[in-house]
């Protein structure tokens, strides 16, 4: 059994990287092209397509991490059919290649792509999407996520409540565009609005903002409002939103460490904000890994079937379809889970449940058919 393994594994492997670097040298000649005509834009020049080569290899590991379970279907449907078609695996069935036995040895290979896949997407893709992201900052602009910036909650002590928006950050960790505005919690209504062009995160849970201008609403006669208007060079804003969480408002879910959304969700819910979204999105990280035992399962019925001359590329491009329609799938639940409110991680498990059971049906029927 251990030359059937090495056989199967090396066929397999051999296939999932030669259909990974294709992948990725096709994504890269994008991600190249699309850098160089940023950089071209904004009028730089001198070492533009260095910085543009720099940008799209620092995106590979985030591609690596998206494609990886497609290779893995691809790779596998592809060595299954062409050993099916020449009626090896027939001969490895004989040598006593049992069923559970090759779902076991599929599965077996699959969890080596699930840790690699795991390790990609939450330690290598997210440091290279911050140095892609560095560059980018520094030639570029900053880390924005459009014209309205980043909001956060942060509710403090003394029933004060703070809705806090940044308009970018920059590559250097400095904050701009920053506006705070300050309510009661027990009647809601405002007591201060601060504006600064910028600031930096301090060491002890607290903001330096700079270029402040600051309004503060009181009662006079319990009826009319009186206004203050103070302009300061320099002001300290003690807070508990540390860089990592004004980061990750800024950023893609998609694109944060899994421990990152899990301290991340905990701050929304400690401040009465719905973190659905981030939710749903941490446990899509959890179960994304496990897609790899998914395709390795999808791709095991294709051993079973019979090709006949010239229609292994038929049944090949319909398995590749099905795996095309789960990552679909897995995008239409997060989107509807949160719109109904569903269960995270039901939304998350639900199509790799969905498309392992069929899977594990199709292998199931071909086997006692046969």
């Amino acid at each position: 059994m251990k030359t059937i393994r090495r056989l199967i594994y090396a066929e397999i492997l051999r296939a999932i990287g030669f259909v990974t670097l294709a992948f990725l040298l096709l994504f890269f000649f994008f991600d190249f092209v699309d850098r160089l005509g940023d950089i071209a834009e904004d009028g730089t020049s001198g070492s533009a397509v260095s910085r543009a080569l720099l940008g799209a290899t620092l995106l590979v590991p985030g591609h690596l991490y998206e494609l990886l379970p497609i290779a893995v279907l691809i790779g596998a449907i592809y060595v299954m059919a062409r050993l099916a078609e020449s009626s090896e695996y027939t001969i490895l069935r004989t040598s006593g290649l049992r069923p559970q036995r090759a779902l076991g040895t599929l599965l077996t290979l699959g969890l080596v792509f699930v840790v690699l896949t795991f390790v990609v997407g939450d330690y290598i893709a997210p440091s290279a999407d911050r140095m892609a992201q560095s560059l980018q900052t520094r030639y570029l602009s900053g880390l924005t996520t459009g014209r309205t910036g980043a909001w956060m909650k942060d509710r403090q002590e003394g029933k004060r409540n703070f809705s806090v928006n940044v308009g970018a950050l920059g590559a250097d960790g400095a904050m701009s565009q920053i506006r705070l505005f300050e309510f009661d919690q027990a009647t809601n209504q405002p007591l201060s609005i601060v504006k600064a062009a910028r600031g930096h995160f301090g060491s002890d849970a607290s903001w330096t903002l700079y270029d402040v201008e600051r309004r503060d609403y009181s009662q006079t006669d319990g009826s009319r409002p009186a206004v203050t208007i103070d302009r300061l060079t320099e002001w300290r804003w003690p807070t508990t939103i540390s860089s990592d969480m004004v980061a990750a408002a800024l950023l893609s879910p998609d694109r944060m460490q899994t421990f990152d959304l899990f301290q991340y969700i905990h701050h929304l819910r400690d401040n009465g904000q719905s973190a659905q979204r981030y939710e749903i999105e941490f446990w899509r990280k959890v179960f994304y890994p496990l897609s790899c035992l998914v395709m390795m399962v999808l791709a095991l019925p294709f051993a079973y079937l019979h090709f006949r001359s010239g229609n292994i590329t038929g049944y090949v491009f319909l398995g590749v379809l099905v795996g095309i329609s789960f990552f679909l799938l897995n995008n239409v639940f997060g989107f509807i889970g949160n719109l109904r409110n569903w269960e995270p991680w039901a939304a998350a498990a639900a199509p790799g449940i969905i498309y392992s059971l069929l899977s594990l049906g199709a292998f199931g029927w071909l086997v006692l058919r046969q």
